[in-house]
Parts: structure tokens; sequence; C-alpha cells
């Protein structure tokens, strides 16, 4: 081996190749053991939605895994990918050519250049003049780590924001217990209490001069979303609202039901789907000097959230404007339906969270990559006044949509025409879906045995056949009312809970 070159593993003392390889294999069993112990203990507290979003963080962490694959193994290949120099004009870079003089730019390129080299071996091919590699081996390596980078700050971003929307759900939990009927309060008592809590909703949201124009309500439903995520009084609203709607009994724990679909919703949104890839690619495509594109875009998130807490604010005013028109019995008066949200789909609202988690994770990814890859003098920190700002503007942002934004979606879409699935706790939807598996599989074992014992009686009279295909209805009939009582148990438990 000659002085100065890297050594390969043939000439690298198995010391220190051991020691390199227990410390991986050490820090990818404790990470892998700790997934699995609370993937268990999910399991056995039978949170299938957690459990499942658990199941999506290890399909990104295998993406990720892949694509780091990929790229070691390509890396080499790719950057023998000659293309005319024509091709690679200023307009496109990151940074202008006047950046690439400031404080030793060149110089942490060179020793990023040298460090990859000593990493992945240096390379014989050389292009022809005229030429150059279509990617660099030391771009490549960058964006392996920006990647891996976005990758692991969208799971801890989806992760705080669950944490925030719990803590604010939870704090619900006394408005909850407030609604429950009491055993000793008669019909008159109930329907008083009902009528007091509704006409709170009402003055609220309908009492305002600028409610009644379809205008300056939207200006009202704008300023109402920064004094908090919901009142007790709506609470109670669109509680009794649901109930009624689905005719549902007013024992019905409603503050379950959200946890539940706060669970489902976790489930959904962890993992980063084809078109936030897509949006990615497109970020970084437009990233050009000159632009400030990121800077700009910085500001998409709260735009956004701004937007979806209006919507959901005009949502909770409008239910409550068809009160004041309404005349009815107490608690039938709001009509929960698709067609007070955008395009008559809540969903929409979700998927807006959704983007708006991942653009405050992919900001936050592209400063860390930026401070590590380039350093505090490249041109992307250039600016620090403007990254101050888009920092701050992104976590406060991320802040208020956990804790404030997603709450109330998750409530207020439950004013839509459709129920989820989670209506009804994890354990009776299992009991049902046994009790039918159960049902299906005694039917059709009745059925071929019925088959089988006309086979062997083709030549009876009339009257025989007859008598075997009563027979066979009765025991269908058996069949179906087998079981039933233990999945009518399960409901009733779950509809109608003990709150005495």
């Amino acid at each position: 081996m000659a002085e100065g070159e890297p050594r390969s593993l043939a000439e690298t003392p198995t010391w220190s190749v051991a020691t390199v390889m227990t410390g991986f294999v050490a820090i990818c069993f404790i990470v892998e053991r700790s997934i699995y112990r609370f993937g268990k203990w999910l399991k056995k507290t039978k949170r299938k939605a957690m459990l499942a979003a658990l199941e999506k963080v290890r399909e990104e962490l295998m993406l990720l895994g892949l694509i780091s694959l990929i790229l070691s193994q390509t890396s080499r290949w790719i950057s023998e990918i000659c293309v005319p120099s024509s091709l690679f004009t200023s307009r496109f870079y990151i940074c202008s050519e006047d950046d690439f003089a400031v404080v030793g730019g060149y110089t942490s390129l060179l020793n990023e250049t040298q460090l990859v080299k000593s990493i992945f071996g240096s390379s014989t091919h050389t292009c022809t003049e005229g030429h150059e590699p279509f990617v660099s081996l030391e771009g490549l390596e960058q964006l392996h780590r920006f990647l891996f980078v976005l990758g692991i700050t969208h799971v801890l971003y989806s992760f705080v924001t669950v944490v925030l929307s719990m803590i604010k759900i939870y704090s619900w939990t006394k408005w909850e217990n407030q609604a429950y009927p009491l055993s000793n309060e008669d019909l008159q008592a109930r329907r008083s209490k009902m009528l007091r809590r509704q006409s709170t909703f009402v003055f609220h949201h309908a009492s305002h001069p600028w409610s009644k124009n379809k205008i300056l309500i939207w200006m009202l439903c704008f300023v109402r979303q920064f004094k908090g995520s919901i009142a007790r009084s709506d609470y109670m609203a669109l509680r009794q609202g649901f109930i009624t709607y689905h005719k549902l009994p007013q024992s019905y724990d409603f503050h379950k039901y959200i946890v539940r679909s706060m669970d489902d919703y976790y489930s959904a949104s962890v993992g980063i789907s084809w078109p936030l890839w897509a949006y990615a690619i497109v970020c970084i495509f437009v990233n050009i000097h000159g632009l400030n594109i990121y800077f700009w875009l910085s500001f998409l998130p709260a735009i956004l959230v701004m937007l979806v807490g209006t919507e959901l604010q005009h949502v909770v005013a409008q239910l409550a404007l068809e009160v004041v028109k309404t005349v009815g019995p107490v608690g039938t008066h709001l009509k929960p339906r698709d067609d007070l949200f955008w395009f008559k789909n809540p969903d929409v609202l979700l998927w807006l969270i959704q983007f708006i988690s991942f653009q405050n994770a992919f900001e936050m990814a592209t400063f860390i990559w930026s401070m590590w890859q380039l350093g505090l003098h490249s041109c992307m920190m250039k600016n620090q006044f403007m990254v101050i700002i888009r920092l701050i503007c992104g976590l406060l942002v991320q802040f208020w949509c956990s804790y404030s934004t997603l709450p109330l979606n998750v409530i207020i879409t439950q004013m839509g025409s459709k129920c989820k699935k989670s209506l009804v706790s994890e354990h009776v939807r299992e009991s049902l879906h046994k009790w039918c598996k159960r049902v299906r599989r005694k039917t059709q074992l009745a059925r071929s045995l019925s088959v089988t014992s006309l086979d062997f009686t083709v030549d009876e009279t009339e009257e025989t056949l007859t008598v075997g295909t009563l027979s066979r209805t009765v025991s269908r009939t058996s069949l179906d009312d087998l079981g039933e009582t233990e999945a009518e148990a399960a409901v009733t438990d779950e509809l109608l809970p003990d709150h005495n």
C-alpha cells in the first residue's frame, strides 16, 4: 500500500473491523428490539391503529434502508455516466458561482470529495473533454444523507403532532363526564339541560351581526380560530348532534370515540406517501438560486393552517345558524352532513393537515442538512434573518396545528354524513367479525351436508325432497341465531356503558 492511500479491508486489522461491526450490530439490535417491544405492548393493550402506525414506521425505515443500499451500490456506476458540460449551467445551481468563493467554499467541497472517495473508493473512470459526471460521488452521498434526515424528521414530527393532539383531546374528558345523564334525572330535567347547552352554543356562534352575512361570516370565523380549539358548549352541542343523528343512546362515550378516531388518523398519517415524495422532488428541482423558493414555501403551512381553521369554524357556525332557523324538538336541530365541508368531503381537511406536517418536516430537514453538509457560511445559510424567520414560523405553525387545529378537525369532521369504524371499540368489532365468520362457516357446512344428503335421495318422492328443503332452511335459521346473543351483548356493553 502506497503512503497516503486509504487501506483496503484486507489491509485493515481484524480488531478494528470487528469493533465497527459490533457497534453497528448493537445499535441496530437495540432499535429493532425497542420497536418490537413497543409493538408487543400496543398489541397487548389492543391499540391496533397505533400498531398499524408502528408498522408504517418500520416500512419507512425499511424504505430508507433500501434507498441507502441502492445508493451505496450504484453511486460509482451513476458517477461514471458522462453528459455534455453544456447541460451544467449555473442557472440551475442551488448557489450562484459567486457564493462558492465565499469563505473557502471550494475547500469544504474538496474535503467532502476526498471523504467520499475514501468511503466508496476512487474511480479510475474519467469523462472525456467537454463532459462531466451526471451526478458526482459527493453529490450522491449528500443526497443520501438528505433523504435519511427527511425520513427521520417526518416520523418525529408525526409523533410530536399526535402527542400534542392527544394532550388537548384528553383535556375534554371532564366535559364528557358532565354530559352523562344522571340516573335520578327525569326526562324534563334532561331536556332542560340540553336546551341550556344548545342555547349557549347558538348564542356563541350566531349572535354576532356578521354571522348573518355570507362574506363577513368567513372573516368572523377567521378570528374565532385564534380564541382556542373548542369551547365546552361547542363540545356538548356537537356531541348531542352526533348522538342524535346516528341514533345512539345518551350514555354513549363520545370522548372514547374521538380518541379512537385520533388513533386511526395517526395510523393513516405516518409514513411518506408517493404524492409527498413527488412534492419533495419538485421542491428540490425548483430550488434554484435567486428564487428563494424555500423561504416562500415556509409560509405555505401558515396559510393552509389558517384556511383549515377558518373552514372548521365555518362548519360550526353553519350548524348553529341552522338551529336558529329550525323549530323542532330539542337535540334534533343539528344536521351533520358532508355538504358542510369543502368538496363535500371531510377528508380533504385531514389531507391538508398531513401536508402541513410534511412541509414543516421538510423545512426542518433542509435546515439540518444544510448545517451538516454545507456549513454555516453556505449560500443556503447566507441570509440568517430569513433562516430564523423560516424556523420560527415552521415551529409555531406545527405547534398550533398539532395542539389546536388537528383536535378541532377530529371532532368537527364527525359532523359528516357517515360515521367511522371506530364508532365501536376494537374488541366489539372483533366479536362481530368472529361471529360472522363462525356463522358463515357453519352455514357453508350445512349446505354441503344438505347437498350430499339430496344426492342420495334423488329417487325419493317429492314429499321427501320438500321435507329435506324445509329441514335445511330450519338448520340455517338456527345457525344464524347461534352466537347472536354473544355479539348483541358485546354491542350493548359498548353503546350502553355503566356511568351511574
